[in-house]
C-alpha cells in the first residue's frame, strides 16, 4: 500500500507542477495572451486522456509480463530522451530560442508543438501513473477499494499548485524549477520502473482477469451511467477553462490566477472522491441557484466591480458547479473491475470541455459565452439527475417539489443565457474573436452631432475612441491626450520641430497617429490582426491611420520578438520615442517589463531618445517594476498622472524615461510628475527568468 500511495503522489505532484512552470515559461513568445494557459490546459487534457487510455489498453488488452515490459520500456526511453534534450537546452524541459514563433503561424497550434516538444513525453507518463497504480492495486488487493488513492492523487496535484505561486514562483528562477522538476521525474521514472517489474515479474496462479469476475457482483455500468461518465466531466471543465479565461483577461495572465480556478476544480474531486458525505444534492442545488444569481447579479448591474469581489464569485461558482458534476459522478462510479474505463471517459470528458472553449466556442461566440452556456449546462445535468436517478431518501412530496425547483430554474438561467447573447450583440455594431480575446465597436453619444464617437473595446476595457466630428476627428484621446505623459512627450520632445521616429508597442485604434507631422515616421507594433484590420480603416469606424500627416508603418507580431529580430538583422530604429501600451483588456504582458525588455527597448533609443510607458491598471501596481528598471539603467525618470475628463481623455499614468537629464527637469514636466512611492526593499527586479505579478496586485 505504501509504494502505491507514494507512486500516486509524487506523480500527481509533478503533473501539476509542470502545468503552469512550462506554460509562464513560453508565454511571452505569444505575446503574453491568457490565452496561452487556456491552451496548455487543452494539451494537458487531451495528454491525460491519452495516458487514461493507454493504462486502459496496457490492463485489458495484455498480460501482466507484457504491462511490465511495454511500460518498462517507455519509462526508460523518457528518461533517455530527458538526459538529450538537457544537453541540447538550458534545462532538460525548456526548448531554446530556436522553437519561438516566426509568426504568421496559428498560435494555437504552436503552442500545442512546443508543449508536446518540451513535456509531452514525460507528462503523458506520469498521466498514466494514477490508473495503473489504482489498477495494479486492485489485482493485488481486490477485497480493497482504490477509489481512495484517486483522492491521494488529485491531494498531491493540489499540493504542486497551491505551492506554485506562494513558493515556487516567488523563490526560484525558471530554469532552476525546471532542473529540479527534472529531477524529480527522474526520481519518479525509477519508482514507476520498480513497480512495472514487479508486474513483470509476476507469477501468480490466478489471473487478473479471473479476480476481477470473481468480484464483480452488483456493477452497474449502464449505458445512461456511461454517457453521465463523460458529459458531467466535460461540464466541469468548460467551467473551469471559461472561468480561468474570464478572470484573467480583466486582471492578469500569471500563475496565481491560472492555479486558483484548477485548485478549486481539484478540491472537488477530491472532497467528493474521499467520501459521499461531502456531497449532498439538495444543499448544493441551492448553492448553485445562489451563486447563478450572483453571477447574473456581476454581469448585469456591477460591472465594474473590484476583481476581490469577482474572484470570490466566480471561484464559489466553479466550486458549487464542480461539487455537482464531480458529487454526481461518484455517485455513479462502477465497480473497480471497470475503473480504468471509467478514468478513461472521465478523461474524455475533460478533454471534450477543453476542446470547445479552445477549439469550437471562439468560431460560434463572438464573446465568452461558454462560461453561461457552461451554468445552464450544469443545470441541465442536475434537472435530468434529479428526474431519472431519484434519490431514495426523499418523500414523494418534496422530490416532486425539488424537480420543479430545479425545472424553474433551468428554464430562467436558459431564457436568461439566450436574452444576455442577444443583448450583447446587439449593443455591438461589430465584434469579433481570436486568440488574443475579443473585440467589439460600440458607439458613444448617438445623437449629439459634436461628441459622437465610436469605441473600441477589448473584454471590458476602452482600448481608444474616435470622434466622427470632421473637426474632432484627428483629436487625440483616451490614454493619449496632450495632457496625457505621452502628450507631454511629444509636444516637449527636444527634438521638435524637427521629425520625430516614433515607435508604439500597441497599436489600440491608432490614437498615437494624431500626433504625426509631416516628415514624421510612425512604427506600430501589434501582435492582434484584428486590431490592425480595424485601425487600418475595417467598417469606416477609426481613420487615426488613414488621415495622419507623415509615414505610418504597421509590424504584425509581438512587439518585443519583433524588436529582437530588427535587431539580428541590424535593423536599429534609433527611435525619438518609444511608447509601450500593449495591454491585453486590463492585463499587462510581463515579457514588456522585464531587464531583458528594457535591453532592447535601449537598444533601439537613440542617445536622447524617450521611452514612454502606460502603467495605467485597475488591478495592479506597476510603479515598482519600472523604478526598479530605471535604477538599474541609470535612466532619469518621471511619473506624469492625468485625472481624466471622461469625454475625451480617459485616467492614466504614464511613466516617462530618458537618458536626457534635461528633459525631465524640463519644469511643464516638474509640475507635473507625481510622488514616487517607496519600493519594497525586497523587490526584486523583473527579469525573463523571474517575475512575480501576484506582489503586484493592489
Amino acid at each position: 500500500m505504501r509504494y502505491f500511495a507514494i507512486s500516486i503522489f509524487i506523480s500527481a505532484f509533478l503533473l501539476f507542477q509542470i502545468q503552469p512552470m512550462i506554460s509562464k515559461y513560453i508565454l511571452p513568445w505569444f505575446g503574453g495572451t491568457p490565452a496561452v494557459w487556456s491552451t496548455a490546459l487543452l494539451f494537458f487534457q487531451v495528454l491525460l486522456t491519452g495516458g487514461y487510455a493507454y493504462a486502459y489498453w496496457l490492463i485489458e488488452r495484455l498480460k501482466d509480463r507484457k504491462q511490465g515490459f511495454v511500460h518498462m520500456s517507455l519509462l526508460g526511453l523518457s528518461l533517455g530522451l530527458l538526459v538529450a534534450t538537457g544537453l541540447i537546452w538550458n534545462t532538460p524541459v525548456t526548448p531554446d530560442s530556436a522553437w519561438k514563433p516566426e509568426g504568421g503561424e496559428l498560435p494555437i497550434f504552436q503552442v500545442l508543438k512546443i508543449l508536446a516538444v518540451a513535456v509531452g513525453i514525460p507528462y503523458f507518463l506520469l498521466a498514466t501513473n494514477s490508473v495503473l497504480m489504482q489498477a495494479w492495486f486492485n489485482r493485488d488487493h481486490p477485497g480493497r477499494s482504490p477509489y481512495r488513492l484517486y483522492a491521494l492523487s488529485n491531494i498531491g496535484s493540489l499540493l504542486a499548485l497551491v505551492s506554485y505561486p506562494f513558493l515556487v514562483e516567488p523563490n526560484l528562477a525558471l530554469h532552476t524549477q525546471a532542473n529540479i522538476w527534472s529531477l524529480g521525474y527522474a526520481l519518479y521514472a525509477l519508482l514507476a520502473i520498480f513497480g512495472a517489474y514487479k508486474t513483470f515479474t509476476r507469477n501468480k496462479a490466478e489471473s487478473y482477469e479471473e479476480q476481477v469476475q470473481f468480484s464483480d457482483a452488483g456493477s452497474d455500468t449502464r449505458l445512461s451511467a456511461k454517457i453521465l461518465w463523460v458529459f458531467l466531466p466535460a461540464c466541469a471543465s468548460v467551467l473551469l477553462l471559461a472561468i480561468t479565461n474570464q478572470i484573467t483577461q480583466e486582471v492578469a495572465a500569471i500563475p496565481f490566477l491560472w492555479v486558483l480556478p484548477l485548485t478549486i476544480y481539484l478540491l472537488s474531486f477530491i472532497l467528493t472522491f474521499e467520501s459521499e458525505r461531502w456531497y449532498s444534492r439538495g444543499w448544493f442545488s441551492l448553492a448553485l441557484m445562489i451563486m447563478s444569481g450572483f453571477y447574473i447579479w456581476l454581469i448585469l448591474w456591477e460591472p465594474n466591480v473590484n476583481y476581490q469581489t469577482e474572484l470570490v464569485i466566480y471561484s464559489l461558482l466553479l466550486f458549487v458547479c464542480c461539487m455537482i458534476c464531480h458529487g454526481e459522478l461518484v455517485k455513479l462510479r462502477p465497480h473497480p473491475q471497470h475503473l480504468t474505463s471509467f478514468y478513461l471517459r472521465v478523461s474524455v470528458g475533460g478533454a471534450l470541455g477543453g476542446i470547445f472553449v479552445n477549439l469550437i466556442a471562439p468560431f460560434i461566440f463572438t464573446g465568452y459565452f461558454e462560461l453561461q452556456w457552461g451554468i445552464f449546462a450544469c443545470w441541465v445535468l442536475l434537472a435530468i439527475l434529479t428526474v431519472y436517478f431519484k434519490p431514495t431518501e426523499l418523500k414523494p412530496r418534496a422530490y416532486q417539489a425539488s424537480v420543479a425547483i430545479i425545472a424553474a430554474c433551468t428554464i430562467a438561467v436558459g431564457y436568461y443565457t439566450t436574452m444576455s447573447r442577444a443583448a450583447y450583440s446587439s449593443k455591438a455594431l461589430y465584434e469579433t474573436r481570436n486568440y488574443y480575446g475579443i473585440l467589439r465597436v460600440n458607439e458613444s453619444d448617438k445623437d449629439d452631432e459634436r461628441n459622437h464617437a465610436y469605441n473600441l473595446i477589448h473584454g471590458q476595457i476602452y482600448h481608444g475612441w474616435q470622434f466622427t466630428n470632421p473637426d474632432l476627428r484627428l483629436t487625440p484621446t483616451s490614454y493619449f491626450t496632450r495632457e496625457s505623459g505621452v502628450g507631454l512627450a511629444f509636444l516637449l520632445h527636444p527634438s521638435r520641430p524637427d521629425p520625430l521616429k516614433v515607435g508604439v508597442l500597441g497599436l489600440g485604434v491608432g490614437t498615437v497617429a494624431a500626433y504625426n507631422q509631416d516628415g514624421d515616421n510612425l512604427r506600430f507594433y501589434e501582435i492582434n490582426p484584428a486590431v490592425v484590420a480595424l485601425a487600418e480603416g475595417l467598417g469606416g469606424y477609426f481613420s487615426y491611420l488613414t488621415d495622419a500627416a507623415g509615414e505610418i508603418t504597421v509590424v504584425l507580431g509581438d512587439a518585443r520578438l519583433s524588436l529582437e529580430k530588427e535587431l539580428e538583422a541590424g535593423q536599429n530604429q534609433e527611435f525619438d520615442l518609444l511608447l509601450m501600451d500593449a495591454f491585453s483588456s486590463d492585463s499587462v504582458p510581463v515579457h514588456l517589463l522585464t531587464k531583458e525588455a528594457f535591453e532592447i527597448y535601449l537598444q533601439h533609443l537613440n542617445p536622447n531618445g524617450i521611452l514612454a510607458i502606460n502603467i495605467t491598471n485597475r488591478h495592479l501596481d506597476l510603479q515598482p517594476v519600472v523604478v526598479k528598471a530605471a535604477k538599474e539603467f541609470g535612466l532619469a525618470y518621471a511619473i506624469i498622472g492625468h485625472d481624466g475628463d471622461g469625454m475625451e481623455s480617459s485616467s492614466s499614468t504614464w511613466f516617462i524615461l530618458t537618458q536626457n537629464h534635461e528633459f525631465i527637469e524640463n519644469p511643464q514636466i516638474s509640475l507635473r510628475r507625481l510622488a514616487i512611492e517607496n519600493i519594497p526593499e525586497d523587490f526584486k527586479m523583473w527579469t525573463d527568468d523571474y517575475s512575480n505579478l501576484f506582489k503586484s496586485l493592489y
